[in-house]
């Protein structure tokens, strides 16, 4: 897997990084979740470059020119609910992609012993198609791993980019040994050392869902 981390050159990426991680700036979640579509379609601008092109005969009011437009059939397939605002960023860029869901969670406790749980999918068929498998957080990378096996289940596709807004080594060097064929991407805009023993993401930004939408009762 070729690994891209945006993080490492300077770019306004930065920016919206450091507000996502700010605690004095967390608590609006209007600004949260903005950003998260700001770095999305920043991600997303970055994909573009890779995919396949050819030129499309456009009318214009005054005649015909020949533009070059992708060809790709995309699909972006996110992990509810976190994922939400990472996922409208890349549908703004992706206007006429379609769009693949499904529902994961990880039991509460320490990273040697976490469970994930997948319980809900829905997706057109993904055969032949370009994926953008979209997760703002990627720690231990369990969960995207078995979500991306739950989307399988609709088809293969093609061509696959993995787009993260944050990730830890840990979980790149799973994805790294999971995806280990050089056609597969993955996208990062920013990369930190370690997990905790909880294997939240250190020092990270907190708990994306819970910052975008408020939190949660505890699962029972």
């Amino acid at each position: 897997m070729k690994v891209i981390n945006l993080g490492e050159r300077s770019s306004v990426i930065n920016s919206y990084m450091a507000q996502l991680r700010d605690v004095n700036i967390q608590g609006n979640r209007t600004l949260f979740r903005r950003n998260m579509q700001r770095i999305a379609r920043a991600i997303a601008y970055e994909v573009s470059r890779t995919l396949d092109y050819s030129d499309k005969t456009i009318t214009t009011p005054l005649g015909t020119k020949d533009v070059p437009t992708y060809d790709d059939r995309i699909v972006v397939g996110t992990v509810l609910r976190a994922g939400l605002a990472f996922h409208e960023g890349f549908l703004d860029t992706f206007d006429q992609a379609d769009s693949a869901f499904v529902a994961a969670y990880r039991e509460e406790g320490t990273r040697e012993n976490i469970k994930i749980h997948v319980e809900y999918i829905a997706a057109p068929s993904l055969d032949g198609c370009t994926f953008l498998m979209v997760d703002p957080m990627l720690a231990t990378g369990g969960s995207l791993e078995l979500s991306y096996k739950a989307f399988l289940s609709h088809g293969t596709p093609k061509k696959l980019h993995i787009c993260c807004a944050i990730a830890a080594q840990e979980g790149i060097d799973h994805l790294c040994r999971v995806f280990p064929d050089d056609d597969i991407t993955l996208w990062v805009a920013a990369v930190d050392p370690v997990l905790n023993d909880d294997a939240y993401i250190v020092p990270g930004l907190g708990d994306a869902g819970d910052l975008s939408f408020g939190p949660k009762l505890p699962r029972h």
